[in-house]
């Protein structure tokens, strides 16, 4: 299972994400031996990837997500540091999901939050290649999270992706993100019983420590997004290791 390191980006600083209440939102704290520079978003990828060994790290541009331009000089230069980077800038568009890809990333991340409808999304995969495209299943509270009419369960959300051509899906609840709230299990058992065995499967939001590694992999995940406990600790190098030769249960 592979351990994906998160940067969520917000007016060109690395932030501390809590619960989606992103109005309150403050600079990623120094990490002592690391690097001093509140909010520093290459520092902390480069912790991600030269002291913990991480080899993917996934970017949540805030602004574009929020309606903004993407920050495509900044997502351009995390694309220089040595690790893959998916990113969620907001995409809806083919012309948006080819700026995008233009800064190097390996893949980009079109949200529930911010989808129209899933002819967008199809359109986007038959454009770029669906394998380079990861639906992200968005919830606050196990509730959809959609600025459209696409509040439909979980399971039908999950087929009329893969329907539409992407390869690869994220689970992530923002309210559990940042406080340590724990994983919903439930909602990625839906999913991943839902998607076919070949969907990867990646899921973030409350991951503690190695013993919710080890949940997520008995779930069936591939992937998890990490933020906070790798910046705390509870997650370290060894973790990252490890969670390597876990396999998910099929």
């Amino acid at each position: 299972m592979q351990i994906i390191g998160v940067v969520d980006l917000l007016a060109g600083r690395a932030v501390h994400a809590i619960a989606g209440a992103r109005d309150r939102y403050q600079p990623v704290r120094p990490i002592e031996g690391v690097f001093s520079a509140p909010g520093d978003s290459h520092a902390l990828a480069r912790f991600y990837i030269d002291r913990l060994g991480i080899d993917a790290i996934y970017v949540a541009d805030l602004d574009a997500i929020q309606g903004g331009a993407p920050q495509i000089a900044l997502l351009a230069s995390l694309c220089t540091l040595g690790a893959s980077v998916y990113v969620d800038a907001g995409v809806t568009t083919v012309d948006i999901a080819r700026r995008v890809l233009t800064t190097g990333v390996a893949k980009i991340i079109v949200g529930l939050e911010t989808l129209s409808s899933f002819d967008d999304l199809a359109a986007i995969c038959s454009d770029v290649g669906g394998e380079r495209v990861v639906f992200s299943l968005d919830f606050r509270g196990g509730r959809v999270l959609s600025n459209a009419s696409l509040n439909d369960a979980p399971e039908t959300l999950t087929m009329r992706a893969i329907d539409a051509g992407v390869r690869s899906l994220i689970v992530i609840d923002l309210a559990r993100v940042g406080v340590g709230a724990g994983l919903d299990l439930e909602m990625i058992g839906k999913v991943r019983r839902a998607a076919p065995p070949h969907a990867a499967l990646l899921a973030g939001g409350g991951v503690r420590d190695w013993n919710d590694l080890e949940r997520l992999a008995a779930a069936g995940c591939d992937g998890v997004l990490v933020a906070t406990a790798l910046q705390n600790g509870a997650i370290g190098a060894d973790h990252v290791k490890r969670a390597r030769v876990i396999s998910r249960r099929r």
